[in-house]
């Protein structure tokens, strides 16, 4: 495995650990469809939020944030109704909402963590 895919997976646990520390709890991780792939998939009791998350070393590259662009949170809402309808029973009654986590740092555990609730789809 790459040393990417290793920064991308260590950013998705801590994200994950993350929810999970507030009370969420992790539905579905690397959920994929023909479409694509959604990083994580967390609940708690009135909401469903699908996260897209961004790890970074530095910001050389930018801010992870940036990488989440128009065409990229269309493209996430998208999946997130088509993990919703394969996932009706998971959904029924909790409001749907697109978040993004952003880790940047050295190491994934030292990372700072940023978290964008209900990111706006154009």
């Amino acid at each position: 495995m790459a040393d990417k895919d290793d920064l991308g997976r260590a950013g998705e646990d801590r994200a994950a650990r993350y929810f999970e520390e507030r009370g969420f709890t992790v539905l579905a991780r690397n959920w994929r469809c023909r479409d694509g792939e959604i990083d994580l998939v967390v609940a708690d009791r009135m909401t469903v939020a699908v996260v897209e998350v961004k790890t970074r070393r530095g910001e050389g590259f930018g801010h992870p944030f940036e990488a989440i662009d128009a065409r990229k949170r269309v493209r996430l809402w998208r999946l997130a109704v088509a993990w919703a309808s394969a996932h009706r029973d998971l959904v029924q009654g909790r409001r749907l909402r697109i978040d993004a986590v952003g880790l940047t740092g050295a190491t994934v555990e030292a990372a700072r963590l940023e978290h964008l609730v209900d990111v706006e789809v154009p």
